[in-house]
């Protein structure tokens, strides 16, 4: 097994193992510095502690270069800990588990169950770190579109000012399939609870007349938008509509005359324009994350889930029967995975962006809130089960926590003074004003770098000297890339590119040439998947530079209806 080791997995940063054996092989294999981790999974510690009276592994414990890992007693959260952290995020697509002998087959699914584990994980920390550039860039060009109304409008400041600590219990409502048999409940209860509700709930909790005091949306997409697309006329007064900065356009639009508050996500692009008075309410993965996220700033001790499902029903639907876009909407977009089902009895089916959204309430959001003395009740009474939360019947819920009526209508929220809100529209201007610049000026460094690069390559023999010049410029290139206060602006659309690409180059980094000839092609082989990098990242910076140049026109409207043009002016100069 050590000449495979030395020979196959020489260049591997992480090695993976089941089972811990004499401990010899990873002693052998720590000579090699290219190995900068050894991660051990053993069911059975004794042998552990019995072959380290043998063998002395004290200094590569305390380096960390050996982990060894009891893998029964391991919780959700070290694994997204392990998988998320440097270097075994960064070689995550070659990662493989490997038996130290026979003699653990028997642990057969055991060694199942570990690896699906870990591959998960990685699976998604992977999508949490972006894996799709096009959705970068709507979320920036609507977050640039939504600028005036989010100024214009009462910030998520004023939302906290005026309404935190006024109730002690919040109930998110979700729009999983076990929503409607909670219904009932729901609206006798409604004044005693501050009612947070996804943006797909409103419509269903409009047709049976429950009024929520907050109703939120998130996502970028249009047809999410269409969940605001109707007239409840009075129903809608004093709902606070909080909406994310990057959300289409025509949620806006529908949501004219209503009390909105936009709130920025936490991304790069919103953190680079830095209005603080707007940050950052929209925390999270899904609608669900946001609202519990905003009840918790708003100092809510009891939070309530119901319709939080994270499941299909036994009937195979994915939402309720009142659902907007039709109760089967999600019922055959995923491939079906199986959890543990509400209440620890027996399994679910569910899908793995749902697992995604269970596993963020239990790996960030649950202990977080737990830290600061908030108590989670999942109260769905179905679905799939969110480790963390204390599962109790709504009823239950309803009579042990809700006692009094709040003094609702909750406090109205006001704009910004006029004078302040003309201070945010110039300085959100000059902003992506200075991105736009940004994205030219850094387009002319990356073609005359592109060219340099590509001149050497194009010109190579197998002298190591234009070999390493090549690789050298390229390195400078990923610095400036990697510039994080610099290219802030920026980090949004290419952070998605870039993770995909260093995920893929791994498998490069790792190849172990045998011969002068192997280690000129794998080096050509660097260098050409760079040029090719270079090229996308050139195109995705044109992209975002014609995405603000279209989508600032709401904000010079807005500045020209105000009469500040004289300053738009001299911040194009």
């Amino acid at each position: 097994m050590l000449n495979t080791y030395n020979d196959k997995y020489l260049l591997y940063p992480v090695l993976y193992f089941y089972g811990f054996g004499n401990g010899i092989l990873f002693k052998a294999l720590l000579q090699n510095k290219n190995h900068q981790h050894i991660v051990v999974f053993e069911k059975d510690i004794e042998i552990i502690w019995i072959m380290f009276h043998i063998l002395d592994f004290s200094s590569e414990l305390q380096s960390a270069r050996l982990m060894v890992l009891e893998n029964d007693k391991l919780q959700a959260q070290d694994y997204t800990e392990l998988c998320s952290s440097k270097p075994f995020f960064q070689f995550s697509r070659i990662y493989f588990l490997e038996l130290m002998s026979h003699y653990y087959e028997r642990f057969h699914e055991d060694i199942l169950g570990l690896n699906k584990k870990l591959a998960e994980n990685f699976k998604n920390i992977i999508l949490r770190n972006g894996n799709d550039p096009k959705d970068a860039l709507q979320g920036i060009e609507q977050f640039v579109y939504n600028l005036p109304q989010m100024i214009t409008h009462p910030s998520y400041k004023e939302l906290l000012s005026k309404r935190k600590g006024i109730s002690d219990t919040a109930i998110i409502v979700s729009t999983g399939p076990s929503l409607t048999k909670q219904l009932p409940l729901l609206k006798k209860y409604a004044s005693k609870a501050t009612i947070f509700c996804a943006d797909s709930s409103y419509p269903i909790l409009a047709k049976h007349g429950i009024k929520p005091d907050y109703v939120c949306m998130l996502e970028r997409t249009e047809i999410t938008a269409e969940f605001f697309n109707h007239d409840f006329g009075e129903f809608d007064k004093d709902i606070v509509f909080v909406c994310a900065g990057v959300v289409h356009p025509k949620a806006t639009k529908y949501l004219k005359g209503r009390n909105l508050v936009i709130t920025q996500k936490v991304l790069a692009f919103p953190y680079y324009i830095n209005l603080k008075d707007f940050s950052y309410a929209a925390v999270g993965l899904s609608v669900a994350h946001t609202l519990s996220y905003l009840a918790t700033y708003l100092s809510h001790k009891n939070i309530i889930f119901i319709g939080q499902d994270l499941a299909y029903a036994e009937n195979g639907n994915s939402h309720p029967d009142d659902y907007q876009n039709s109760a089967n909407y999600e019922s055959q977009a995923y491939e079906h995975i199986l959890t543990t089902a509400y209440g620890g009895n027996g399994k679910v089916e569910t899908h793995s962006i749902w697992l995604l959204f269970k596993n963020w309430f239990e790996n960030e959001m649950i202990p977080n809130t737990r830290k600061m003395g908030i108590t989670t009740y999942n109260c769905t009474e179905g679905g799939a089960r969110i480790e963390g939360t204390i599962e109790k019947p709504f009823l239950w819920a309803c009579e042990n926590l809700l006692d009094k009526d709040l003094n609702k209508p909750f406090e109205k929220l006001e704009p910004l003074s006029l004078n302040k809100q003309n201070e945010f529209l110039l300085k959100a201007y000059y902003k992506v004003y200075q991105s736009i610049k940004h994205c030219r000026d850094f387009s002319k460094i990356l073609s005359n770098d592109f060219e340099n690069i590509q001149s050497i390559y194009l010109s190579l023999n197998e002298k190591e000297e234009d070999i390493n010049l090549a690789i050298e410029k390229i390195d400078k290139f990923k610095n400036k890339l990697e510039d994080i206060k610099q290219m802030q602006d920026l980090y949004e659309i290419l952070q998605p590119l870039r993770t995909q690409f260093e995920l893929n180059l791994a498998r490069i980094y790792v190849l172990n040439p045998k011969t002068k000839e192997d280690a000129f092609n794998k080096s050509i082989l660097w260098i050409k998947e760079h040029l090719e990098f270079m090229e996308l990242v050139y195109g995705h910076i044109k992209a975002q530079e014609n995405a603000l140049i279209k989508n600032i026109l709401p904000l010079e409207e807005k500045l020209k209806e105000r009469k500040l043009d004289k300053w738009m002016k001299r911040i194009r100069r």
